[in-house]
């Protein structure tokens, strides 16, 4: 896990996103925050606007709207003004984002979130490319589409980033996959998540 006290970067962890393969992940990010030391709490929020490319390319017309685009209600409390960024129908780092980051000189980034194989990929690669080093903790991403678009995902960012990139933050309990009522780290069903 990377040192504390660098910025920690919640990527698009919002109602809308949550589903079997995914709704392991706001519980495991409160663990993360509550752990101390990432600071500042930072949060993108995706919302498909109308004519993003998402609706013009893919006819996806989802996430335009709350509750939808809303955090993950285990967020929301950690959710500050200022420190919640809306990428207004992109996968990346929204601007504001990249101006902020770029006025307080920061140099590193731990980023979690979902979808790993779009978004969070997206981000990582754009801080990366500013020059700001992205520290991908792979048990606190997921993808909205199982397991194999996740493990896709790591794969791209540690040929595009650098495997040493990619870390862990010791919660996936040896599971590479959401936990299930099976596993003593989930609680309720998937289906009683959303």
């Amino acid at each position: 896990m990377p040192e504390p006290t660098t910025p920690l970067l919640v990527v698009d962890v919002q109602r809308g996103f949550l589903n079997d393969y995914t709704h392991h992940i706001p519980e495991r990010i409160v663990r993360l925050v509550k752990s101390g030391g990432f600071e500042p709490l930072l949060f993108t929020r995706f919302v498909n606007t109308p004519g993003s490319p998402y609706r013009r390319f893919l006819d996806w017309h989802e996430l335009g709207c709350a509750p939808a685009t809303n955090l993950a209600p285990e967020l929301e409390p950690f959710a500050r003004r200022g420190n919640v960024f809306t990428k207004e129908g992109s996968t990346g780092l929204p601007g504001k984002l990249e101006s902020y980051l770029q006025r307080h000189h920061v140099s590193r980034v731990t980023v979690v979130g979902i979808d790993t194989d779009m978004c969070v990929l997206k981000v990582a690669m754009d801080l990366f490319d500013l020059g700001i080093e992205p520290i991908v903790l792979s048990d606190c991403c997921a993808s909205t589409m199982g397991l194999q678009a996740h493990l896709a995902g790591l794969a791209v960012l540690s040929r595009n980033i650098g495997p040493h990139q990619i870390q862990e933050a010791g919660f996936g309990e040896g599971y590479m996959a959401a936990p299930d009522e099976r596993h003593p780290e989930s609680t309720s069903r998937p289906s009683e998540r959303r």
